[in-house]
């Protein structure tokens, strides 16, 4: 569960993204502390990740449940994070089916359990299996948005800057009024974030961490930005940056490029007048 304090601010352009940031934590927080909410979703996970050998969603207990308890299935296993003293050929293992487990989250099921807490994913070694747990922050994306937000992320790993720029207006994350210094520190993220996307072959995370090249950008990007992202952004990017930050913690070699293009070959766009990526070898 994630709580955000924030001062009171001014509603200026400068800080709508703070008091979005507080109406979104509030409506999470009020779904995660419904137990028939949380009851609902897992029950969804487990039928939708039914036919997988990698995954597994314990059984919820329907009589000894109500809104303020959930019971279900115990199961066992360690946090994504211990897995960081095992070999690298089960890191490797365990960063390609966290990516592809949230790959497919997105733009298969459209529907996604946002906590990254590395506690509620539990590794098995001795099946090679994940026991996934808390689904209280799950939630489901429209189709609209997948269908753009894919093709931001081909464009980010294309280095695609007209494609990143056209697909960040419609997704709500610019006006198109912002000033040269903006576009280009939201570009420059944007090829960052892209960067395990960008090439053929596995991706080192931790040899190549990110994550201090973004957070460098962000002052720039705050202090110029327009108008907030859209509300699916937030708890979707608390689990992107939760991904990345377990591969970089176990130390994944992981395949992102082929992962990425093979779910955008097979994805069936609602609308297809806007083709982003220039190149997909």
């Amino acid at each position: 569960m994630h709580i955000i304090v924030v001062a009171n601010f001014g509603l200026t352009e400068h800080n709508l993204f703070y008091v979005s940031v507080i109406q979104v934590a509030k409506q999470e927080l009020a779904r995660e502390c419904d137990y028939v909410i949380e009851a609902s979703n897992q029950k969804r996970y487990k039928e939708l990740l039914s036919d997988s050998e990698s995954y597994y969603v314990p059984k919820v207990t329907d009589e000894l449940s109500s809104k303020k308890v959930l019971t279900s299935e115990f199961v066992a296993g360690v946090p994504i994070d211990k897995v960081a003293v095992l070999s690298q050929e089960t890191r490797n293992h365990v960063g390609c089916k966290l990516l592809e487990l949230t790959i497919k989250e997105l733009f298969v099921f459209r529907f996604m359990q946002t906590d990254p807490n590395w506690s509620n994913f539990l590794y098995d070694d001795s099946r090679r299996q994940f026991n996934l747990i808390d689904f209280g922050a799950a939630r489901e994306f429209p189709k609209k948005f997948v269908d753009d937000y894919l093709r931001m992320v081909v464009a980010c790993a294309n280095r695609d800057r007209a494609g990143v720029l056209e697909m960040s207006q419609r997704l709500g994350f610019l006006t198109g009024e912002e000033p040269e210094v903006m576009l280009d520190a939201h570009v420059e993220a944007a090829f960052i974030v892209g960067l395990p996307f960008s090439r053929p072959g596995g991706h080192d995370f931790r040899a190549n961490n990110i994550t201090h090249s973004v957070s460098n950008l962000g002052a720039t990007m705050l202090k110029h930005r327009m108008a907030p992202p859209p509300d699916e952004v937030y708890s979707l990017h608390r689990k992107l940056s939760g991904a990345f930050l377990a591969c970089i913690k176990i130390g994944a070699v992981v395949p992102c490029r082929e992962m990425l293009l093979e779910v955008y070959e097979q994805y069936n766009f609602t609308e297809d007048h806007s083709e982003v990526p220039s190149s997909t070898g």
